[in-house]
């Protein structure tokens, strides 16, 4: 009787295959331009600036109402 030869395939180790699979996806991205990603970021810092400036004035009504509350 002649052994059955099993067929070994060969899989790459899961940190070559992140790396193809990462590189591969990077290539598909559309990446913005200078000037959209300036103007994005002015976008996101203008929000933050309003966000810090409607959760400070949340926290200080909220301490105000707070020493009011216990008479302080």
């Amino acid at each position: 009787m002649a052994e059955k030869e099993k067929k070994i395939v060969k899989r790459p180790n899961a940190v070559a295959r992140f790396y193809r699979e990462t590189s591969g996806e990077l290539r598909k991205v559309s990446w913005p331009t200078r000037q959209e990603a300036w103007h994005l970021t002015k976008i996101v810092l203008v929000v933050l600036v309003i966000m810090a400036m409607y959760l400070g004035g949340l926290d200080a009504l909220g301490a105000w109402l707070i020493g009011l509350a216990l008479g302080a």
